[in-house]
């Protein structure tokens, strides 16, 4: 069979709830410490940056969290989301897998960052907040908080990475389309970018310095709150979204993944996809095979640390335990960009850490590469970070067709590369590269993780 396979729920099957994987753990999450005291943060901590129901988010031990009726009107802009089965592409690698994708693209913004967007912007509204600021890589995420914004009445300002702002500049003219104002980052703006600015006033930029100059600005005034597109519990928790309509799909297909592929920058789609296929095996169910694929150049998860690291590079952040290559750290300019995070969201480091997923990594021309063969026989161009995913599943179908075995791989195409075609062009010119981090600069940054006392 070479025909696509559409699977849809209709608006009645949407999920009524987040799911929490905090709540199925078999050992609780590290706590967040203040960098002051290295004790426990309160809410009270938090409540310069995010608005109390968001907070009460964070730290909740509930299995399901509610999704408020006007946050799911707004879904029903796009979701739910269609599952697709790659005949085509099962077809053009020979393998006896069968390839499942969900299919995020078609949001207003072309990804998954929607999902936790509008909900955000929703309780910052009802919490009387009038701006919101925040940090993007590749532009995704800005662009997504820019059309939360603009749904309820909201400031949206975004510090977006240099490196991706100067390549996807069409991203930037998006976030104004929403009203949105964009910075390159660093910035003159604030304090923080000018300090990283006289220093080098080329600096390619990074997430960690862009976040470092959004809170910067959010803690300045009292109606305005800081918003954050991935790494966070609460950010992971809206984006489960993804993987409860996919399950319900999956018995539609009267199948169950053998194998879930997610990519990973910060953890948010990864974790939409995966963490209710984990906490279904953790409460019984089929246990499939978790794979977080991330890019050689910026591998959190597989040359990271497990430690306590500041989640920004102007060190304003509290601290978490993660898989991180050090705040100070900062990658090369390779095309993913909402890839290029220095650490990795602390749930997904845990499960890491449990043993409850995998990870490995893979170079840009290699994804770049898995992306055409996809976008030809499957007809979706895909994001550069979707790439990664793309890259793991096909992997996983030779696998599949190397042992002779009949599996079922379920990934998450988090977005389409509508506006990232000029790193297409350089693919195609063969002027397309694979970018390698500095390994010197590389263990500088983890030479200079802050020195947290081991829990009495």
């Amino acid at each position: 069979m070479s025909q696509q396979t559409k699977y849809l729920l209709n608006e009645s099957q949407m999920p009524r709830f987040w799911y929490n994987l905090q709540a199925d753990l078999p050992k609780p999450l590290p706590a967040v410490l203040h960098p002051g005291t290295m004790k426990p943060v309160s809410p009270d901590d938090l409540a310069p940056l995010f608005p109390m129901s968001l907070i009460l988010q964070e730290v909740s031990q509930e299995r399901e969290i509610e999704i408020p009726e006007p946050v799911r009107d707004v879904f029903q802009l796009w979701r739910p989301a269609p599952l697709f089965r790659a005949h085509r592409l099962e077809k053009a690698l020979g393998t006896p897998a069968r390839i499942f994708y969900k299919y995020e693209g078609g949001s207003p913004a072309g990804s998954h960052k929607p999902n936790t967007a509008v909900p955000q912007a929703f309780y910052n509204k009802e919490a009387g907040v009038k701006r919101l600021v925040t940090e993007t890589g590749a532009g995704q995420w800005g662009t997504s908080l820019a059309f939360a914004g603009s749904l309820y009445g909201m400031e949206v300002e975004v510090f977006q990475v240099r490196v991706s702002y100067d390549q996807k500049p069409y991203r930037r003219a998006v976030m104004e389309t929403y009203g949105a104002r964009c910075f390159a980052s660093p910035s003159t703006e604030t304090a923080y970018g000018r300090s990283v600015l006289a220093k080098d006033p080329h600096h390619p930029g990074s997430l960690g310095i862009a976040i470092s100059e959004a809170v910067e600005l959010a803690v300045q005034r009292d109606d305005t709150k800081y918003a954050l597109g991935s790494v966070l519990n609460h950010v992971l928790l809206h984006q489960t979204i993804i993987g409860q309509e996919a399950m319900l799909q999956m018995e539609m297909a009267d199948t169950w993944p053998d194998v879930v592929v997610g990519c990973t920058g910060g953890g948010s789609n990864f974790a939409g996809i995966a963490f209710p296929f984990i906490g279904h095996g953790l409460r019984g169910g089929p246990k499939p095979r978790i794979v977080a694929v991330e890019p050689a150049a910026c591998p959190s998860l597989t040359r990271g640390k497990y430690a306590y690291d500041f989640g920004d590079t102007g060190h304003m952040t509290p601290l978490t335990k993660m898989h991180t290559l050090g705040s100070q750290f900062t990658p090369p300019g390779f095309h993913a960009g909402g890839l290029r995070y220095h650490g990795m969201a602390p749930m997904v480091s845990h499960v890491k850490e449990l043993g409850l997923i995998e990870a490995v990594s893979y170079n840009q021309v290699d994804c770049f590469e898995a992306g055409v063969l996809f976008a030809r026989h499957e007809g979706i161009v895909p994001a550069p970070e979707a790439n990664h995913a793309i890259k793991g599943a096909i992997v996983e179908a030779l696998r599949c067709k190397a042992e002779g075995k009949v599996e079922t791989i379920l990934f998450n195409l988090c977005g389409h590369g509508h506006f990232d075609m000029t790193s297409y062009q350089k693919y195609f010119a063969g002027e397309l590269t694979d970018e390698h981090y500095d390994e010197a600069e590389l263990a500088m940054a983890l030479a200079g993780l802050p020195s947290v006392p081991e829990p009495v």
